[in-house]
Formats: structure tokens, sequence, C-alpha cells
């Protein structure tokens, strides 16, 4: 028995909203991330990509200060970290300059680890992109800026 055919949903308005259609994209594109992860055997978030990156580049980075650059709150970093350090990426050090806090940093199977990731992270950033040009993602990349600047004002 063949099905009938599907009827094509009406959004209204929707397609016409921004956040609405920068919902959608997100949701793709951390599909298409996680699909990438998942076909070469690994579990990675795209937050904790961001994360390891920023503690790699960052020698030292306090949590405090990790939270703020990831635009989270502690309470929410916290368990992040946690899972990070449980499969050995990560360590926590007392800071050199502050007993109260924490300084992070990469254990070298992190860095090891971030390397296969970053090339991975390549890989699915090209086949996201792939119907743009260099200069059409750039200018996606500033105005995606610009956006997130007046969200925040």
């Amino acid at each position: 028995m063949a099905r009938p055919s599907a009827k094509v949903l009406d959004r209204g308005m929707l397609p016409s909203l921004l956040g609405y259609v920068l919902r959608r994209a997100q949701s793709a594109v951390f599909a298409d991330f996680d699909a990438t992860f998942s076909r070469a055997g690994e579990a990675l978030t795209p937050g904790e990509f961001g994360l390891l990156v920023l503690v790699d580049r960052n020698a030292g980075l306090s949590q405090m200060a990790l939270a703020r650059a990831l635009g989270i709150d502690r309470s929410t970093l916290v368990p992040i970290l946690n899972r990070l350090q449980a499969r050995g990426l990560l360590v926590r050090r007392d800071s050199p300059t502050d007993g109260r806090t924490h300084a992070l940093g990469l254990t070298p199977a992190g860095e090891k680890a971030l390397m296969k990731f970053a090339k991975l992270v390549a890989a699915h950033e090209k086949r996201i992109a792939a119907g743009l040009s260099a200069t059409e993602t750039r200018k996606l990349i500033e105005l995606l800026e610009k956006v997130r600047d007046r969200a925040r004002a």
C-alpha cells in the first residue's frame, strides 16, 4: 500500500525569524559534529571542544575565566571539567597566584587528543561550509558576531 505523500508543513512566519533559522542551523551543525565524532569512535561535544581549545591556548586559565569566556556559569562548567578530567584530557592544578582557584591545563593525552579532534573539526567545518565561498564564510561569521553582540547589548 502506497503511503500518502507527506504534506509540506506550513511554518508561517517562522522562516523569516532570525532566531528560528539560527536554531535550525545550529541543530544541523551540531548533528553533523556529533556524526563526525561518532564515525571516528570519539565522544565530544562542540562545547567540550571549545573548552579544550581555550585551555590549550591559555596556559593556567582559571575556572572562572574559562566560564566567562564560554558564557556559562560555574555550576555548568564544573561537571564538564570533571568529565574531561576523568577522561584524562584535563588537569586542575593549584593556581600559583591565587590559592583559592585552579589553573587548568591539558594532560599530554589531552594535547594528543586535541590534535585529533582539531582534524575532525576541520573536516566537519569543510563539510558544513561546502556551499559557501571563503568570502561568504567570513561574511557569515562576521554577521553572526554582529547578531551575538547586539543580542548581548
